[in-house]
């Protein structure tokens, strides 16, 4: 694919122009594939990783219907990131898409199977492991990268969105606002005044390249309060969370399950699900982080979803 069709398949817009970054489009070099508990069903489900051609970008397969890791089939729903396309749905992507946004797997499909077969099924889960991106940060790690072609044997430049101007998204007082930048930057904020453990946090990073992800970023939990845990089981939520896919934080007694991996660990979290649900801006094997400043505070996964949806110019 040449530079011109890759600019002429994505279009730039006043708030961000598609620039290339100087390097090729990438797929994986072999497959992977992992099976674990998901945390929302509590279900098992195995997800098979395959190189893609250039051009092709980001999907999932589930039951023979391919749903594109898209902003356009993202679906709000609680505590994750869910697509949905032609009634199914595929639940908790982020921390999956967040390790191949930032380990640069620009093109990948993604074969997710739910272990109790049942030919009604309409839903899929990724599973959880230990809460964060690790799994995933590892195992690309391990199989390596190599240069996408596509279905011509040609390469494909890489572009990426490089904002234009400042914007931002706000519900209540949490928001993300961004600026034009030269590189990618991003700084996360969080605040639980009534968690002493936990508090204010911020944490910052630049860029995602190298090393940096892995060391900093993958390895950081999810987390949840543990005085709205019966809240989120009676709606039919977390079915398969434990002390061993989260960390606990009561308000009155503190962390339930130390020790931490970093001491701002619930910060980085946030950012690692920013990233994840930022991929979904990506376009046929583009970048889906804006080359640009982003600040976040006090954000989730539907907020992280308006801000992708503003840069899209739909908000």
């Amino acid at each position: 694919m040449t530079l011109s069709a890759t600019f002429n398949a994505i279009k730039s817009s006043n708030v961000i122009s598609w620039k290339s970054t100087g390097r090729l489009q990438q797929t994986l070099a072999g497959f992977i594939e992992k099976t674990g508990k998901t945390l929302h069903s509590g279900n098992v489900s195995m997800v098979r990783l395959c190189p893609e051609f250039a051009g092709k970008g980001r999907y999932f397969e589930f039951r023979s219907r391919l749903i594109p890791a898209s902003i356009d089939f993202a679906k709000e729903s609680p505590l994750c990131t869910t697509l949905f396309k032609d009634g199914v749905q595929i639940r908790t992507v982020e921390h999956l898409l967040s390790a191949l946004e930032a380990k640069g797997v620009d093109n990948c499909k993604i074969e997710i199977l739910n272990m109790v077969a049942d030919d009604q099924d309409v839903e899929a889960e990724v599973p959880i492991f230990d809460g964060s991106a690790s799994a995933w940060a590892e195992a690309i790690e391990q199989v390596g990268l190599k240069e996408a072609l596509d279905c011509h044997g040609n390469n494909a430049e890489k572009v990426a969105p490089f904002l234009n101007q400042p914007i931002y998204v706000q519900r209540e007082d949490s928001f993300v606002a961004a600026f034009p930048s030269q590189k990618v930057q991003i700084s996360y904020g969080i605040d639980f005044p009534q968690v002493p453990a936990i508090g204010c946090q911020w944490f910052s990073t630049t860029p995602l390249e190298g090393t940096c992800y892995a060391m900093h970023i993958a390895s950081s939990r999810t987390f949840c309060i543990y005085e709205e845990v019966e809240r989120m089981c009676n709606a039919g939520l977390i079915k398969g969370g434990s002390l061993d896919n989260a960390i606990v934080c009561s308000a009155s007694e503190g962390w339930l399950n130390p020790p931490l991996r970093f001491p701002d660990e619930p910060c980085r979290h946030k950012l690692l699900d920013f990233v994840g649900d930022l991929s979904l801006f990506a376009r046929n094997g583009s970048q889906g982080l804006p080359v640009a400043h982003m600040v976040a505070f006090k954000g989730g996964h539907a907020l992280h979803v308006d801000f992708a949806r503003r840069l899209s110019g739909v908000m």
